[in-house]
């Protein structure tokens, strides 16, 4: 038996792994994961395409305009390199410009937020009209700004609406635009009128959201209203605060219609803020490049005061770490 084994015939040069089909394909390329980047990176496009056009690009002007003096008229355009930044500290009309922003900003804040709380504490309640006082305060913020102040300015004149209903009264009421306390007032007022709905509505939604059990278990233990509210309400709406303050100062710092409109930096430079003395040096005076420092500098603040609200989160907004 020995003798007849058997015996394989192979073809010269053939392999046994040559007859297996090989796959040089790899993995592919389309996986699940690059697809789904893919698809975030096309939702997100169009408002990087945004911000790249209408934030980086006009930041990177600025700070190339802050760096030149250009005539817009003559079209000439020198490099002087830090003059315009060493110009803010021998401007004489900085400091008042400075001060009237802080006033009319604080102003704004203050009653922005304090009346849209009080207005959201109250109109929370079931009661009949609700609806309609709701959507009475909200209206305004759906008016052209410019259209509001218009009429506002009709109002406040010597002999407008304002002064008529205070003659009924008694009350000899002043000219409200042309004195620098009551001009500051006037477009204080006027901005929170129109702009107190969207915060009002933010904190009926931050309150329609607090759970009605932690009302009913505080009651059963005797707690009163201004317990109730200051230690489960606000830790509750918090971060709604922290949300309306910081849409409320951007704003303000970025009002310039009302300002222009009403009193166009008057009386002197009572109610000449920050954005409105830019919009005078580049476009009124010519002066592009110590406008552009000047937008810088407002830049700067809105940026400062976010990061500075967003830093003391941590230690007054409920469930922040």
């Amino acid at each position: 038996m020995s003798g007849l084994t058997k015996t394989r015939t192979r073809t010269p040069g053939a392999s046994p792994a040559a007859t297996k089909p090989q796959d040089t394909s790899g993995p592919p390329f389309w996986t699940i994961r690059r697809r789904d980047v893919l698809a975030g990176y096309l939702f997100i496009a169009p408002q990087l395409v945004g911000v790249v056009l209408f934030v980086l690009v006009p930041v990177g002007l600025a700070i190339w305009y802050s760096l030149n003096d250009w005539n817009v008229f003559s079209g000439g355009q020198s490099f002087v390199g830090v003059d315009n930044y060493a110009a803010l500290a021998d401007d004489p009309q900085l400091p008042s410009v400075l001060g009237a922003t802080v006033v009319f900003c604080g102003g704004v804040v203050v009653l922005n937020i304090g009346l849209g709380l009080l207005l959201a504490v109250l109109l929370n309640r079931r009661f009949r009209g609700a609806t309609f006082f709701r959507t009475l305060f909200f209206s305004p913020v759906v008016v052209s700004v410019v259209a509001w102040t218009l009429v506002w300015g009709f109002l406040l004149q010597d002999n407008g609406g304002i002064n008529g209903l205070l003659d009924t009264v008694g009350i000899n009421g002043p000219n409200w635009l042309q004195r620098g306390d009551t001009a500051m007032l006037s477009v204080i007022v006027t901005q929170v009128i129109r702009s107190v709905g969207v915060n009002m509505v933010l904190f009926l939604a931050a309150l329609q959201g607090v759970p009605a059990q932690l009302y009913e278990a505080a009651r059963l233990d005797g707690a009163g209203s201004r317990v109730i509210f200051t230690r489960i309400t606000l830790p509750l709406i918090s971060p709604t605060l922290l949300l309306t303050a910081i849409i409320t100062v951007v704003g303000a710092l970025q009002s310039f219609a009302q300002i222009a409109v009403l009193t166009s930096g008057g009386p002197e430079l009572s109610t000449t803020v920050l954005v409105y003395y830019v919009f005078q040096q580049a476009f009124e005076f010519n002066h592009i490049g110590y406008g552009s420092t000047l937008a810088l500098m407002l830049l700067s603040f809105v940026m400062l005061l976010t990061l500075v609200q967003w830093q003391l989160r941590r230690k007054w907004v409920f469930h922040e770490q």
